[in-house]
């Protein structure tokens, strides 16, 4: 008799296991949905960027006073941070991809905006750590803040080569939210 049950078990659970192993294979977004959800979280993360940008600009040429610079940098880093770590849970949420190389490309955009957030929050943390006292010295520590932050975003970037799929980037061509 325990014979019995166990092959029914051991058939139950090679069913179970089928079942699962087949859901994981189907139940991504198709191409065209998945790039529309990329499209709408990386749309309004672009323009909090290019926002936060220009607001960083200013503040390097605004006559303020080494102490209002600091919080002000700090707050537009940490925005920034922020913003991208909203952009890659986004695209975490839009799941896999039905495509080829679906995975990897998923992957591949929520490793940039990590590495994104990270170096935004890196720049926050050393522009907190300046002292004020000496007004020079303070806007040499930004200055190489900065051009550190903007190497590692650099670095940062989505190599697009590597993550090759027709049918997404047909998709992004397409859909609305990525014109």
């Amino acid at each position: 008799m325990r014979t019995c049950r166990a092959s029914a078990a051991g058939k139950f659970t090679v069913v179970l296991a089928t079942i699962v192993v087949l859901a994981g294979c189907g139940g991504g977004p198709s191409p065209r949905a998945w790039a529309a959800s990329v499209c709408g979280a990386l749309t309004p993360w672009r323009s909090e960027i290019n926002k936060l940008t220009s607001s960083t600009d200013e503040q390097m040429t605004a006559q303020t006073t080494p102490a209002q610079a600091k919080e002000n940098l700090v707050r537009l880093f940490d925005g920034a941070e922020q913003a991208s770590e909203a952009a890659r849970r986004k695209v975490e949420k839009a799941g896999i991809p039905e495509a080829e190389n679906g995975e990897a490309i998923s992957a591949g955009f929520r490793g940039s905006l990590g590495k994104m957030r990270d170096a935004y929050g890196r720049a926050r943390d050393t522009i907190d750590g300046l002292a004020t006292g000496e007004p020079a010295a303070f806007y040499d520590g930004v200055r190489a803040a900065v051009e550190t932050l903007n190497k590692e975003y650099d670095a940062s970037a989505l190599d697009t080569s590597k993550l090759n799929s027709e049918e997404l980037k047909q998709a992004f061509d397409e859909v609305p939210e990525c014109r």
